[in-house]
Protein backbone atom coordinates (compact mmCIF):
# COMPACT_ATOMS: atom_id res chain seq x y z
CA UNK A 1 0.00 0.00 0.00
CA UNK A 2 1.07 3.51 -0.73
CA UNK A 3 2.29 6.06 2.15
CA UNK A 4 -0.65 8.44 2.90
CA UNK A 5 0.52 11.41 1.41
CA UNK A 6 -2.94 13.28 2.15
CA UNK A 7 -0.49 15.91 4.59
CA UNK A 8 1.09 17.08 1.43
CA UNK A 9 -1.89 19.05 0.29
CA UNK A 10 -2.30 20.98 3.80
CA UNK A 11 -0.66 23.81 2.40
CA UNK A 12 -4.00 24.42 -0.05
CA UNK A 13 -5.81 23.88 2.83
CA UNK A 14 -4.71 26.77 4.42
CA UNK A 15 -4.09 28.85 1.57
CA UNK A 16 -8.45 27.97 1.13
CA UNK A 17 -8.83 28.38 4.51
CA UNK A 18 -7.49 32.06 4.87
CA UNK A 19 -9.10 32.76 1.28
CA UNK A 20 -12.23 31.40 2.09
CA UNK A 21 -12.04 32.79 5.96
CA UNK A 22 -10.86 35.87 5.20
CA UNK A 23 -13.74 36.60 2.99
CA UNK A 24 -16.54 35.73 5.49
CA UNK A 25 -14.94 37.44 8.28
CA UNK A 26 -14.66 40.99 6.05
CA UNK A 27 -17.93 40.51 4.16
CA UNK A 28 -15.94 40.24 0.60
CA UNK A 29 -13.53 37.34 -0.68
CA UNK A 30 -11.68 40.32 -2.66
CA UNK A 31 -10.15 42.46 0.32
CA UNK A 32 -7.26 39.88 1.26
CA UNK A 33 -5.22 39.66 -1.69
CA UNK A 34 -4.99 35.98 -2.96
CA UNK A 35 -1.17 35.98 -3.58
CA UNK A 36 -0.52 37.08 -0.07
CA UNK A 37 -2.73 34.16 0.82
CA UNK A 38 -0.92 31.32 -1.45
CA UNK A 39 2.05 32.67 0.21
CA UNK A 40 1.04 32.19 3.64
CA UNK A 41 0.75 28.31 2.29
CA UNK A 42 4.30 28.46 0.56
CA UNK A 43 5.34 29.16 3.61
CA UNK A 44 4.04 26.08 5.70
CA UNK A 45 4.85 23.81 2.71
CA UNK A 46 8.45 25.06 3.74
CA UNK A 47 7.60 24.00 7.62
CA UNK A 48 5.46 20.86 7.00
CA UNK A 49 7.94 18.81 4.06
CA UNK A 50 10.57 19.29 7.00
CA UNK A 51 11.87 15.79 5.93
CA UNK A 52 13.20 17.35 2.29
CA UNK A 53 16.22 19.70 2.27
CA UNK A 54 15.60 23.35 2.40
CA UNK A 55 17.69 23.90 -1.25
CA UNK A 56 15.17 21.13 -2.97
CA UNK A 57 12.20 22.74 -1.71
CA UNK A 58 13.43 26.09 -2.75
CA UNK A 59 14.38 24.56 -6.21
CA UNK A 60 10.95 22.56 -6.50
CA UNK A 61 9.36 26.11 -5.80
CA UNK A 62 10.92 28.02 -8.48
CA UNK A 63 10.85 25.50 -10.94
CA UNK A 64 7.28 25.62 -10.45
CA UNK A 65 6.79 29.06 -10.68
CA UNK A 66 8.92 28.71 -13.66
CA UNK A 67 7.20 25.90 -15.60
CA UNK A 68 6.72 27.00 -18.92
CA UNK A 69 2.96 26.65 -18.78
CA UNK A 70 2.77 28.87 -16.01
CA UNK A 71 5.11 31.46 -17.45
CA UNK A 72 2.91 31.30 -20.96
CA UNK A 73 -0.30 31.59 -19.59
CA UNK A 74 1.31 34.85 -17.47
CA UNK A 75 2.35 36.41 -20.42
CA UNK A 76 -1.46 36.06 -22.02
CA UNK A 77 -2.82 37.62 -18.53
CA UNK A 78 -0.37 40.66 -19.69
CA UNK A 79 -1.52 40.73 -22.88
CA UNK A 80 -5.28 39.84 -22.26
CA UNK A 81 -5.44 43.10 -19.55
CA UNK A 82 -3.37 45.38 -21.89
CA UNK A 83 -6.44 44.62 -25.12
CA UNK A 84 -9.11 45.17 -22.47
CA UNK A 85 -7.59 48.60 -21.03
CA UNK A 86 -6.77 49.79 -24.49
CA UNK A 87 -9.92 48.64 -26.04
CA UNK A 88 -12.30 50.82 -23.03
CA UNK A 89 -9.92 53.76 -23.56
CA UNK A 90 -10.91 54.21 -27.07
CA UNK A 91 -14.64 53.93 -26.15
CA UNK A 92 -15.08 49.95 -27.73
CA UNK A 93 -17.32 49.18 -24.32
CA UNK A 94 -19.61 52.41 -24.23
CA UNK A 95 -20.48 51.92 -28.26
CA UNK A 96 -20.72 48.52 -27.95
CA UNK A 97 -23.99 48.47 -25.16
CA UNK A 98 -25.31 51.78 -27.08
CA UNK A 99 -25.79 50.08 -30.42
CA UNK A 100 -27.19 46.97 -28.64
CA UNK A 101 -29.72 48.78 -27.28
CA UNK A 102 -30.30 50.89 -29.90
CA UNK A 103 -31.89 47.97 -31.81
CA UNK A 104 -33.54 46.42 -28.52
CA UNK A 105 -37.52 46.39 -28.98
CA UNK A 106 -38.33 47.43 -24.93
CA UNK A 107 -41.16 44.41 -24.74
CA UNK A 108 -37.64 42.28 -25.61
CA UNK A 109 -35.13 44.29 -23.07
CA UNK A 110 -34.07 40.99 -21.20
CA UNK A 111 -33.26 39.45 -24.35
CA UNK A 112 -31.19 42.03 -25.66
CA UNK A 113 -29.55 42.62 -22.60
CA UNK A 114 -28.46 38.80 -22.54
CA UNK A 115 -27.22 38.85 -26.28
CA UNK A 116 -25.53 42.72 -25.64
CA UNK A 117 -23.84 41.12 -22.19
CA UNK A 118 -23.27 37.84 -24.19
CA UNK A 119 -20.92 39.40 -26.97
CA UNK A 120 -19.78 42.22 -24.20
CA UNK A 121 -18.13 39.50 -21.81
CA UNK A 122 -17.44 37.99 -24.92
CA UNK A 123 -15.30 40.72 -26.06
CA UNK A 124 -13.47 41.70 -23.16
CA UNK A 125 -13.09 38.16 -21.44
CA UNK A 126 -14.29 39.87 -18.09
CA UNK A 127 -17.79 38.64 -16.01
CA UNK A 128 -17.29 41.32 -13.64
CA UNK A 129 -16.36 43.62 -16.39
CA UNK A 130 -18.92 43.16 -17.89
CA UNK A 131 -21.43 43.60 -14.94
CA UNK A 132 -19.96 46.73 -13.96
CA UNK A 133 -19.98 48.48 -17.65
CA UNK A 134 -24.05 46.93 -18.04
CA UNK A 135 -25.45 46.34 -14.16
CA UNK A 136 -26.34 50.51 -13.74
CA UNK A 137 -27.78 51.02 -17.57
CA UNK A 138 -29.45 47.65 -16.64
CA UNK A 139 -31.10 48.59 -13.55
CA UNK A 140 -31.93 52.14 -15.10
CA UNK A 141 -33.64 50.56 -17.58
CA UNK A 142 -35.63 47.87 -15.66
CA UNK A 143 -36.78 51.34 -13.31
CA UNK A 144 -37.88 53.37 -16.39
CA UNK A 145 -39.82 50.66 -18.61
CA UNK A 146 -41.69 48.68 -15.34
CA UNK A 147 -39.44 45.39 -16.95
CA UNK A 148 -38.74 42.81 -13.64
CA UNK A 149 -35.46 43.90 -12.28
CA UNK A 150 -34.67 40.40 -11.57
CA UNK A 151 -35.60 39.39 -14.87
CA UNK A 152 -33.39 42.03 -16.34
CA UNK A 153 -30.34 41.36 -14.03
CA UNK A 154 -30.58 37.57 -14.32
CA UNK A 155 -30.20 37.75 -17.70
CA UNK A 156 -27.05 40.25 -17.36
CA UNK A 157 -25.37 38.00 -14.80
CA UNK A 158 -26.14 34.39 -17.36
CA UNK A 159 -24.54 36.60 -20.25
CA UNK A 160 -21.47 37.79 -18.51
CA UNK A 161 -20.53 34.19 -17.27
CA UNK A 162 -21.29 33.43 -21.06
CA UNK A 163 -18.38 35.27 -21.83
CA UNK A 164 -16.24 34.29 -18.69
CA UNK A 165 -16.65 30.99 -19.66
CA UNK A 166 -15.79 31.67 -23.80
CA UNK A 167 -13.66 34.18 -24.40
CA UNK A 168 -9.82 33.81 -25.49
CA UNK A 169 -8.90 36.29 -23.05
CA UNK A 170 -10.44 35.30 -20.17
CA UNK A 171 -8.25 34.58 -17.00
CA UNK A 172 -10.46 31.00 -17.15
CA UNK A 173 -10.11 29.56 -20.58
CA UNK A 174 -6.54 30.85 -20.68
CA UNK A 175 -6.15 28.71 -16.98
CA UNK A 176 -8.14 26.12 -18.21
CA UNK A 177 -6.09 25.27 -21.76
CA UNK A 178 -2.63 25.85 -20.05
CA UNK A 179 -2.78 23.67 -17.30
CA UNK A 180 -4.91 20.94 -19.11
CA UNK A 181 -2.45 21.27 -22.00
CA UNK A 182 -4.57 22.36 -25.42
CA UNK A 183 -4.83 24.78 -28.07
CA UNK A 184 -6.61 27.81 -27.20
CA UNK A 185 -8.75 27.55 -30.78
CA UNK A 186 -9.37 23.58 -29.73
CA UNK A 187 -11.22 24.40 -26.57
CA UNK A 188 -12.98 27.24 -28.10
CA UNK A 189 -14.32 25.12 -30.66
CA UNK A 190 -15.56 22.39 -28.28
CA UNK A 191 -16.82 25.41 -25.44
CA UNK A 192 -18.79 26.63 -28.34
CA UNK A 193 -20.65 23.36 -28.79
CA UNK A 194 -21.96 23.69 -25.57
CA UNK A 195 -22.38 27.28 -24.56
CA UNK A 196 -24.18 28.19 -27.95
CA UNK A 197 -27.43 25.94 -27.55
CA UNK A 198 -27.27 26.80 -23.86
CA UNK A 199 -27.43 30.68 -25.01
CA UNK A 200 -29.76 30.13 -27.63
CA UNK A 201 -32.18 27.96 -25.50
CA UNK A 202 -31.93 30.71 -22.76
CA UNK A 203 -33.26 33.06 -25.74
CA UNK A 204 -35.93 30.96 -25.82
CA UNK A 205 -37.15 30.86 -22.84
CA UNK A 206 -36.52 34.70 -22.15
CA UNK A 207 -38.57 35.36 -25.31
CA UNK A 208 -42.22 34.00 -22.98
CA UNK A 209 -41.30 36.11 -20.43
CA UNK A 210 -41.50 39.04 -22.04
CA UNK A 211 -43.21 42.43 -20.98
CA UNK A 212 -45.57 44.34 -22.55
CA UNK A 213 -44.59 47.08 -24.88
CA UNK A 214 -44.04 50.02 -23.21
CA UNK A 215 -43.43 54.11 -24.79
CA UNK A 216 -40.20 54.32 -22.75
CA UNK A 217 -37.13 56.16 -25.21
CA UNK A 218 -34.02 54.98 -23.96
CA UNK A 219 -31.51 57.36 -24.02
CA UNK A 220 -28.43 56.31 -25.54
CA UNK A 221 -25.28 57.82 -26.01
CA UNK A 222 -22.80 57.35 -29.46
CA UNK A 223 -23.96 54.48 -31.60
CA UNK A 224 -22.15 55.96 -35.00
CA UNK A 225 -18.30 54.89 -34.07
CA UNK A 226 -18.26 51.61 -35.26
CA UNK A 227 -14.45 52.02 -35.67
CA UNK A 228 -13.93 51.18 -31.92
CA UNK A 229 -16.12 47.53 -31.89
CA UNK A 230 -13.31 45.95 -34.63
CA UNK A 231 -10.77 44.98 -32.16
CA UNK A 232 -13.67 42.79 -30.50
CA UNK A 233 -14.77 41.27 -33.58
CA UNK A 234 -11.29 41.01 -34.86
CA UNK A 235 -10.23 38.73 -31.72
CA UNK A 236 -13.06 36.85 -32.07
CA UNK A 237 -12.72 36.12 -35.89
CA UNK A 238 -8.66 35.34 -35.22
CA UNK A 239 -9.36 32.87 -32.46
CA UNK A 240 -12.04 30.60 -34.88
CA UNK A 241 -9.64 31.20 -37.77
CA UNK A 242 -7.23 29.59 -34.85
CA UNK A 243 -4.49 32.31 -34.96
CA UNK A 244 -2.09 31.81 -31.92
CA UNK A 245 -3.50 33.53 -29.17
CA UNK A 246 -0.44 35.79 -28.36
CA UNK A 247 -0.23 36.97 -32.40
CA UNK A 248 -3.96 37.47 -32.01
CA UNK A 249 -4.12 39.91 -28.63
CA UNK A 250 -1.11 41.93 -30.33
CA UNK A 251 -2.58 42.06 -33.34
CA UNK A 252 -6.11 43.52 -31.23
CA UNK A 253 -3.83 45.99 -29.12
CA UNK A 254 -2.37 47.47 -31.82
CA UNK A 255 -5.32 47.66 -33.61
CA UNK A 256 -7.25 49.64 -30.61
CA UNK A 257 -4.33 51.55 -30.37
CA UNK A 258 -4.27 52.93 -34.39
CA UNK A 259 -7.88 53.24 -33.73
CA UNK A 260 -7.17 55.04 -30.49
CA UNK A 261 -4.24 57.22 -32.30
CA UNK A 262 -7.03 58.57 -35.05
CA UNK A 263 -9.36 59.80 -32.68
CA UNK A 264 -7.22 61.23 -30.99
CA UNK A 265 -8.19 59.16 -27.43
CA UNK A 266 -4.08 59.38 -26.94
CA UNK A 267 -1.00 59.92 -28.29
CA UNK A 268 1.47 57.34 -28.88
CA UNK A 269 3.19 57.96 -24.83
CA UNK A 270 -0.18 57.88 -23.43
CA UNK A 271 -0.99 54.57 -25.92
CA UNK A 272 2.37 52.89 -23.84
CA UNK A 273 1.21 54.33 -20.87
CA UNK A 274 -2.53 53.27 -21.15
CA UNK A 275 -1.33 49.19 -22.07
CA UNK A 276 0.90 49.24 -19.32
CA UNK A 277 -1.79 50.25 -17.20
CA UNK A 278 -3.70 46.59 -18.85
CA UNK A 279 -0.08 44.85 -17.63
CA UNK A 280 -0.78 45.87 -14.16
CA UNK A 281 -4.37 45.42 -14.36
CA UNK A 282 -3.38 41.69 -14.22
CA UNK A 283 -0.61 41.62 -11.14
CA UNK A 284 -2.86 39.57 -9.05
CA UNK A 285 -3.82 36.63 -11.29
CA UNK A 286 -0.09 37.04 -12.61
CA UNK A 287 1.69 36.36 -9.04
CA UNK A 288 -0.75 34.28 -8.28
CA UNK A 289 -0.83 31.82 -11.17
CA UNK A 290 3.20 32.01 -10.48
CA UNK A 291 2.49 31.45 -6.52
CA UNK A 292 0.38 28.35 -7.35
CA UNK A 293 2.32 26.76 -9.75
CA UNK A 294 5.41 26.84 -7.17
CA UNK A 295 3.36 25.09 -4.46
CA UNK A 296 1.91 22.68 -6.89
CA UNK A 297 5.16 21.27 -7.75
CA UNK A 298 6.73 21.59 -4.19
CA UNK A 299 3.32 18.75 -3.74
CA UNK A 300 3.94 17.13 -6.92
CA UNK A 301 7.39 16.76 -6.08
CA UNK A 302 6.23 14.97 -2.21
CA UNK A 303 3.94 12.53 -4.03
CA UNK A 304 0.99 14.45 -3.10
CA UNK A 305 -0.38 14.34 -6.54
CA UNK A 306 0.28 11.07 -7.54
CA UNK A 307 -1.09 9.61 -4.55
CA UNK A 308 -4.36 11.70 -4.82
CA UNK A 309 -4.62 10.68 -8.54
CA UNK A 310 -4.18 7.12 -7.39
CA UNK A 311 -7.37 7.29 -4.58
CA UNK A 312 -9.02 9.44 -7.40
CA UNK A 313 -8.65 5.76 -9.87
CA UNK A 314 -11.07 3.96 -7.49
CA UNK A 315 -14.07 6.38 -7.86
CA UNK A 316 -12.96 6.40 -11.66
CA UNK A 317 -14.12 3.25 -13.38
CA UNK A 318 -14.44 4.88 -17.09
CA UNK A 319 -13.76 7.83 -18.95
CA UNK A 320 -17.29 8.84 -18.54
CA UNK A 321 -16.68 8.61 -14.45
CA UNK A 322 -13.29 10.27 -14.67
CA UNK A 323 -14.93 13.47 -16.51
CA UNK A 324 -17.56 13.38 -13.99
CA UNK A 325 -14.88 13.08 -11.05
CA UNK A 326 -12.63 16.50 -12.96
CA UNK A 327 -16.13 18.23 -12.67
CA UNK A 328 -17.02 17.45 -9.13
CA UNK A 329 -13.44 18.06 -8.20
CA UNK A 330 -13.58 21.96 -9.51
CA UNK A 331 -17.28 22.54 -8.49
CA UNK A 332 -15.93 21.62 -4.73
CA UNK A 333 -12.93 24.01 -4.55
CA UNK A 334 -14.59 26.58 -6.38
CA UNK A 335 -17.21 26.59 -4.01
CA UNK A 336 -14.56 26.92 -1.00
CA UNK A 337 -12.30 29.76 -3.34
CA UNK A 338 -15.24 31.43 -4.55
CA UNK A 339 -13.43 32.50 -7.76
CA UNK A 340 -13.17 30.33 -10.79
CA UNK A 341 -10.07 31.24 -12.06
CA UNK A 342 -8.56 30.08 -8.68
CA UNK A 343 -10.38 26.98 -8.88
CA UNK A 344 -9.44 26.53 -12.25
CA UNK A 345 -5.61 26.36 -11.76
CA UNK A 346 -5.48 24.40 -8.98
CA UNK A 347 -7.35 21.30 -10.37
CA UNK A 348 -6.30 22.05 -14.05
CA UNK A 349 -3.00 20.32 -13.38
CA UNK A 350 -4.42 16.93 -11.93
CA UNK A 351 -6.99 17.43 -14.48
CA UNK A 352 -4.33 16.85 -17.14
CA UNK A 353 -3.34 14.10 -15.36
CA UNK A 354 -6.56 12.39 -15.05
CA UNK A 355 -6.97 13.12 -18.90
CA UNK A 356 -3.86 11.63 -19.47
CA UNK A 357 -4.67 8.40 -17.50
CA UNK A 358 -7.98 7.94 -19.01
CA UNK A 359 -7.38 9.44 -23.10
CA UNK A 360 -9.90 12.01 -22.41
CA UNK A 361 -9.58 14.43 -25.27
CA UNK A 362 -8.02 17.71 -23.62
CA UNK A 363 -10.20 20.69 -25.38
CA UNK A 364 -13.61 18.67 -24.16
CA UNK A 365 -11.84 18.11 -20.41
CA UNK A 366 -10.69 22.35 -20.73
CA UNK A 367 -14.31 22.84 -21.21
CA UNK A 368 -15.81 21.17 -18.46
CA UNK A 369 -13.49 22.30 -15.88
CA UNK A 370 -13.86 26.07 -17.06
CA UNK A 371 -17.83 25.61 -17.51
CA UNK A 372 -18.52 24.11 -14.47
CA UNK A 373 -16.19 26.36 -12.92
CA UNK A 374 -18.41 29.54 -13.71
CA UNK A 375 -21.70 27.47 -13.57
CA UNK A 376 -20.91 27.52 -9.63
CA UNK A 377 -19.49 30.88 -9.52
CA UNK A 378 -21.70 32.92 -11.15
CA UNK A 379 -24.64 31.12 -8.32
CA UNK A 380 -22.36 31.52 -5.54
CA UNK A 381 -24.28 34.39 -3.51
CA UNK A 382 -20.71 35.37 -2.19
CA UNK A 383 -19.56 35.09 -5.71
CA UNK A 384 -18.13 39.06 -6.43
CA UNK A 385 -20.87 38.81 -10.05
CA UNK A 386 -23.86 38.33 -7.81
CA UNK A 387 -22.65 40.53 -4.88
CA UNK A 388 -21.79 43.21 -7.42
CA UNK A 389 -24.79 43.12 -9.04
CA UNK A 390 -27.42 42.80 -6.30
CA UNK A 391 -25.53 46.71 -4.53
CA UNK A 392 -25.88 48.39 -7.96
CA UNK A 393 -29.91 47.28 -7.60
CA UNK A 394 -29.20 49.23 -4.18
CA UNK A 395 -32.01 46.20 -2.43
CA UNK A 396 -34.56 46.20 -5.50
CA UNK A 397 -34.10 42.92 -5.23
CA UNK A 398 -32.74 40.01 -3.46
CA UNK A 399 -30.51 36.92 -4.01
CA UNK A 400 -33.32 34.55 -4.67
CA UNK A 401 -34.88 37.35 -6.95
CA UNK A 402 -31.45 37.25 -9.10
CA UNK A 403 -31.01 33.64 -9.31
CA UNK A 404 -34.53 32.48 -10.16
CA UNK A 405 -34.20 34.97 -13.55
CA UNK A 406 -30.37 33.48 -13.89
CA UNK A 407 -31.80 30.82 -16.54
CA UNK A 408 -28.22 30.63 -18.33
CA UNK A 409 -26.84 28.92 -15.50
CA UNK A 410 -29.64 25.67 -15.53
CA UNK A 411 -29.13 25.39 -19.49
CA UNK A 412 -25.10 25.37 -19.75
CA UNK A 413 -25.59 22.52 -16.72
CA UNK A 414 -27.82 20.64 -18.34
CA UNK A 415 -26.73 20.78 -21.87
CA UNK A 416 -23.28 20.11 -20.44
CA UNK A 417 -24.38 16.89 -18.85
CA UNK A 418 -26.38 15.73 -21.51
CA UNK A 419 -23.06 15.92 -23.77
CA UNK A 420 -20.95 14.39 -20.77
CA UNK A 421 -23.45 11.46 -20.38
CA UNK A 422 -24.52 10.46 -24.35
CA UNK A 423 -21.51 11.96 -26.15
CA UNK A 424 -18.56 10.21 -25.70
CA UNK A 425 -15.08 11.33 -27.52
CA UNK A 426 -11.79 9.46 -27.51
CA UNK A 427 -8.37 11.41 -26.79
CA UNK A 428 -6.93 12.98 -30.07
CA UNK A 429 -4.07 14.93 -28.02
CA UNK A 430 -4.07 12.81 -24.79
Amino acid sequence: MSENKFYTFIPFFIFIAIFLGSGILLGDFYKMPSPIAISVGIISAFIIFYKTSMNDKVISLIQGCGDSKIITMCIIYLLAGAFAVVTKAIGGVDTMVNIGLSVVPIEYLAIGIFVISCFLSLSIGTSVGTIVALGPIVVGLAEKSGTSMGLLCGSLLGGAMFGDNLSIISDTTITATQTVGCEMKDKFKANFKLALPAALITIVILFFMRGEASDVVLELGDTSNFWVIIPYILIIVLALVGVQVFVALFIGIFVAGVIGLFQNNFDVLGFANITYEGFLSMNEIFFLSMLTGGLARMVEDQGGIQWLLSKMKKLMKSPRSAEFGIAGLVSAIAVCLANNTVSILVAGNLAGDIATEYKLDRPRVASILDIFACVVQGILPYGAQILILLSFTNGGIDYLDLIQYSYYFGTLLIVTLIYMIFLRKSAQSA
